[in-house]
């Protein structure tokens, strides 16, 4: 693990309806390293992950990048952000367009990075081979692939954009044990391929423990162990 601080979370809070989600929550996050987020239900793993996201406001706090506070982001500094942080969906059943290719949905991203459309092919090809699938599936359709096939496209979907970061926020909990531990494995041999950060959101402390270099524990919005 690096020693260098890639995010900085700076007293953060967060509540709803009267009922606090996050207390002043602060940590740093270093780069290269898996950081895992365990507790129970309504703990406030996911919603810290949507407000890193920028999918939720905070009430209070920072979250520093690059120096700057997240929150206080012009629009072209949000979309740099956003391009050097993705999250992995939880679900790879429900997170794919039935009615869409593969190929579709690798598109989607490159999208957003304005890829030159002639070279599209070339790179998607190249980054399907790093997670296990080959050119066959662009053709193919969500309902013919298996769940974990599902979840590699959704891996892959997301390392197209170049990112830094990856928030998993229960990536692997609709899929089967054996599964789960191809995924799992996969998503090690990616960090140290492309040097990725890994915030790690699950309820299963097991999981956490083979993947997350660090765990920070919540428990009624305030980090109780890390």
């Amino acid at each position: 693990m690096k020693n260098n601080i890639i995010l900085k979370i700076k007293n953060l809070n967060k509540n709803f309806r009267n009922s606090i989600v996050l207390k002043d929550v602060s940590f740093d996050i270093f780069e290269g390293e898996t950081l895992g987020f365990v507790g129970p239900s309504g703990c406030g793993k996911s919603t810290f992950g949507k407000i890193l996201l920028l999918l939720l406001s905070q009430d209070s706090g920072e979250i520093i990048y690059k120096d700057k506070n997240i929150f206080n982001f012009n629009k072209k500094e949000i979309l740099e952000y956003r391009k050097d942080l993705q999250m992995v969906l939880q679900d790879p059943y429900l997170s794919l367009n039935p009615r869409k290719t593969i190929g579709w949905h690798l598109n989607q991203p490159l999208d957003i990075l304005n890829y030159p459309k002639d070279k599209r092919l070339n790179r998607i090809v190249s980054m399907m081979e790093l997670v296990g699938l080959s050119k066959d599936y662009l053709d193919k359709y969500p309902n013919q692939l298996s769940g974990g096939q599902k979840q590699r496209v959704l891996i892959l979907a997301a390392l197209l954009i170049e990112p830094k970061i990856i928030v998993l926020d229960e990536s692997v909990s609709a899929l089967d044990i054996s599964v789960q531990a191809q995924i799992l494995n996969l998503l090690i041999e990616l960090q140290k391929k492309l040097n990725l950060t890994y915030i790690f959101i699950s309820h299963d402390v097991n999981v956490v423990k083979y993947m997350c270099d660090r765990v920070i524990s919540l428990k009624n919005g305030e980090i109780s162990y890390i």
